[in-house]
């Protein structure tokens, strides 16, 4: 007979008490019944709640609040009708200086536990607005007969439905005031039930919506759709298959979206499917924090990995003799060469490279820089680790999305490398969420 898996187990049915002893790093309660812990989402620490399952393991259990008993002291009202439904937040029912300090909780954690660091010098957090914030995202959109209408928005919490909202305030109000409206204009379309998400992308003056579509839209459709980038002032694309066919829509030749560091008197040019940071605010912040954590000197050289279109990379050679700056992808080095040309920067140099492989053929690698820069994704950069012995850089600043990944090469820099943490501290990228921005600042003596 071929194996077919665990069968999964039976969620008891009801409401439960529970008393909460800790907190996950995801932001859920931690209750322990009859020996197993059960994660609870929406439940904080110190407080009584009624709960229900959700799901159950042979280790541990899920569930959610349902009502609260007894509160924490730092729990608030969500700002979000939407929140105990949608998804798209986790942290609304925490006040924001909890928030922090349970990220600087998890960051200090980590990098005593994974790091094996016995001292972390804490900066104070980079802070900025709690609500209108999120620059980018993805909506999904889900054509509903049931409700007799288009739902656009984020999946509901803890399920795979996309929750049933009409306005999103950690979106920026031109955009999260305008779900219903968009919402509208896809009913309308024949290929409404082919149309499964809208990628956001916004500037610093104008937003750019693009509409992934899985078959080509009627003449009728591209009527609808350009009426409404006219009314929205919204750039509209459409996407029918990978992100090289992306294409505009409304208007016909649209410029490229825009932000500014005008500390250092930079102007970004990007398309909308292009990273950028999803938070304007804490964006200028970090680069400023990280360039008085690195101090450029005139005549130094400046190693920038995992460089994206130039976010620090430019501010750097605003200052430093010569910056090089490295990334994954060709587009993103083809807009970060386009961005220095903007500028009028002429000391920053571009390569491509993927930086999780081997990188003796690079010429630029075994190169000594006077000070480096990492910005990795959640995986981090340990193999290009290896080559900081090369480098011999007094100063590195490493900026992080992913805590634990961070902890374990700061470990490599210190233990390996002998490097000391001079400072760490977390950045409150995304607000009402888990997610733990951080920057780390090493030096050599």
């Amino acid at each position: 007979m071929g194996y077919r898996g665990r069968r999964p187990k039976p969620v008891p049915k009801g409401h439960f008490p529970a008393h909460i002893d800790a907190y996950t790093h995801d932001g859920r309660g931690v209750a322990r019944i009859e020996g197993k812990a059960v994660f609870i989402a929406g439940a904080l620490p110190g407080e009584d709640v009624e709960f229900s399952y959700t799901e159950i393991h042979r280790d541990y259990a899920e569930g959610k609040v349902e009502t609260v008993q007894v509160a924490a002291p730092n729990r608030v009202e969500p700002g979000c009708p939407h929140y105990h439904l949608c998804g798209g937040c986790s942290l609304q029912h925490l006040a924001e200086e909890s928030q922090i300090e349970e990220k600087e909780k998890l960051l200090v954690e980590q990098l005593r536990r994974i790091g094996k660091l016995d001292e972390v010098p804490l900066w104070e957090p980079l802070r900025g607005p709690l609500w209108g914030y999120r620059r980018k995202a993805r909506l999904s959109v889900k054509n509903v007969p049931a409700k007799g209408r288009v739902l656009v928005g984020f999946r509901e919490r803890g399920g795979n439905y996309i929750a049933n909202i009409d306005a999103c305030p950690i979106l920026p109000p031109a955009i999260g005031e305008r779900l219903h409206d968009m919402s509208e204009v896809i009913g309308k379309l024949t290929l409404k039930a082919r149309l499964p998400q809208i990628e956001i992308s916004m500037g610093d003056d104008r937003a750019a919506l693009v509409f992934r579509v899985l078959e080509d839209p009627t003449a009728e459709d591209l009527e609808h759709l350009k009426a409404f980038g006219q009314r929205s002032g919204f750039d509209i694309w459409l996407q029918r298959h990978g992100p090289d066919s992306m294409a505009p829509l409304y208007p016909e030749q649209p410029a490229p979206l825009r932000y500014a560091l005008p500390d250092w008197n930079l102007e970004f040019q990007f398309m909308p499917t292009e990273f950028t940071q999803v938070n304007g605010e804490i964006n200028r912040q970090m680069v400023n924090r990280a360039l008085a954590a690195l101090d450029p000197q005139p005549d130094d050289s400046v190693l920038d990995l995992f460089c994206g279109l130039g976010n620090f990379t430019l501010a750097l050679a605003r200052k430093a003799g010569r910056v090089v700056g490295v990334e994954g992808g060709w587009s993103l080095v083809e807009r970060a060469r386009h961005n220095a040309a903007h500028n009028a920067i002429t000391n920053a140099e571009f390569h491509i490279a993927d930086l999780g492989q081997n990188l003796d053929a690079e010429p630029w690698i075994k190169q000594r820089y006077d000070k480096v820069l990492l910005d990795p994704s959640r995986g981090g950069a340990e193999e290009v680790l290896a080559y900081a012995p090369h480098w011999q850089a007094s100063r590195i600043v490493y900026v992080s999305c992913n805590p634990s990944t961070l902890a374990r090469d700061a470990g490599i820099l210190v233990h390996q490398h002998g490097y000391r943490l001079v400072q760490a501290g977390v950045m409150d990228m995304f607000p009402q969420t888990a997610h733990v921005e951080s920057i780390a600042w090493f030096e050599h003596d």
